[in-house]
């Protein structure tokens, strides 16, 4: 995706890979595990189980008892955190669906149309194992369903999954919970085997594999998304900390060896003190081997003459976490079109959505955030219209219907718009 900016920004640092070409040979493998388990269900479900995750499985359900034992397996304060992370999501949703209105409006007389705020009956809430067992994951993607009144929730989490993760999907709300992880669990979500139920959609990140067995299976199903590595870019002026910036650049990063974090600045000192700062602070992280590797492979920082190729700059890259760092942050961020989350001011990190603030961290990566925003409550709902029509409306809208099916040559559809004028119908 070339975009010539005119000379107006310099690269600093430039990444040396692309996230994108790093996951493009997956095809193929999960074609057949999405073909296998639709032919072999359960048998195939089980086989990849134990040849991905190392895992003997008798059975896949999470039982009542298992949640029970993972809840008492909490920490009390943990648990604590984890029910206040639920509370703020649920309350941002609840204020979110309160925001989608049923419609009625008689648009002529007698020509009355409107839309229905329909839930989705089903949806399948992939929680990613990961590298960490991120305690937000279920919150993110299963409060919101319950809020917007989906019928049921069945959550997929790998068998090697942290007990903290069933604890998290059974808090959230998790209607059922399965032990499958990985492509299968898509395959399995999306068609069915004999113990899991088809769903209507599926939403919630995951790998390279997860994410290419959702676009594999959309159509079938609905998905969310398809999210690649995680990315943070932040916006900064010469007001910027360069220690501060430094620091949230590598909490991103140490999500895994593929991130992509990135500074776009209009100031050359800040740019260069980032870099060295970035440098220092991997000699202590203790997620360095991560973090590192993210960094040096995708890590880009980039210093631009102006404010306004700041801002192209940034729309151009469309970040998934997006930060403003300048002497006036609200004003910074009024001007930003593309990204999936914003961050507005130096104390709003990313971290404090990830976790528990009540936005989404489920968000559109690679430049996705051109067209789209990222889960939330209206990811749930179906906005369906209808319409109802009386002898006037007949009267005002059938002779250009029949007139228009007549130029067409659609001669059943002028007979159908003629059948009701004059009584008739």
């Amino acid at each position: 995706m070339a975009q010539d900016f005119g000379g107006k920004v310099h690269h600093i640092k430039e990444p040396t890979r692309n996230a994108a070409a790093d996951t493009a040979a997956i095809e193929t493998v999960v074609k057949d595990i999405l073909s296998a388990v639709q032919t072999r269900g359960n048998a195939a479900v089980r086989d990849f189980a134990q040849r991905f995750d190392k895992s003997e499985l008798d059975r896949f359900e999470v039982t009542t008892e298992d949640r029970q034992q993972a809840l008492d397996g909490l920490d009390k304060q943990t648990r604590a955190d984890t029910e206040f992370a639920i509370d703020n999501v649920r309350r941002f949703a609840q204020a979110q669906l309160a925001t989608i209105l049923p419609l009625e409006v008689e648009l002529l007389p007698g020509l009355h149309l409107g839309h229905r705020v329909i839930p989705i009956e089903r949806v399948g809430a992939y929680v990613p194992g990961g590298r960490y067992p991120i305690l937000s994951a279920p919150v993110m993607t299963i409060v919101p369903a319950k809020v917007a009144g989906v019928d049921e929730v069945i959550a997929c989490l790998p068998p090697t999954a942290h007990p903290a993760m069933i604890a998290g999907c059974h808090l959230s709300g998790a209607d059922r919970i399965f032990r499958i992880g990985g492509a299968q669990a898509i395959a399995a979500l999306a068609f069915g085997t004999e113990t899991v139920p088809a769903v209507d959609k599926i939403v919630g990140p995951g790998n390279a594999f997860v994410n290419e067995a959702k676009r594999q299976v959309f159509g079938r199903v609905g998905i969310d998304q398809l999210a690649g590595p995680s990315e943070i870019f932040v916006v900064a002026d010469a007001t910027g900390d360069p220690a501060m910036i430094a620091t949230d650049l590598l909490a991103q990063a140490e999500h895994d060896v593929h991130t992509r974090v990135g500074l776009i600045t209009t100031d050359a000192k800040l740019a260069q003190e980032t870099v060295r700062e970035v440098e220092r602070q991997l000699q202590t992280l203790s997620t360095a081997d991560v973090a590192g590797v993210a960094w040096r492979d995708y890590g880009e920082v980039v210093v631009c003459d102006d404010e306004a190729s700041m801002i192209a700059y940034s729309d151009f890259i469309a970040a998934e976490h997006l930060q403003v760092h300048t002497a006036d942050s609200a004003a910074t961020a009024k001007k930003l079109r593309n990204y999936g989350s914003l961050f507005i001011g130096p104390l709003s990190s990313v971290v404090y959505s990830d976790k528990c603030c009540g936005t989404n961290h489920t968000l559109p990566t690679m430049a996705a955030g051109r067209y789209t925003g990222g889960l939330w409550v209206g990811s749930y709902v179906k906005i369906c219209t209808h319409q109802t029509l009386d002898a006037r409306a007949v009267a005002a809208v059938a002779p250009p219907a029949v007139r228009q099916s007549a130029t067409e040559g659609m001669e059943g559809h002028r007979r159908a718009a003629a059948l009701r004028l004059n009584g008739g119908g």
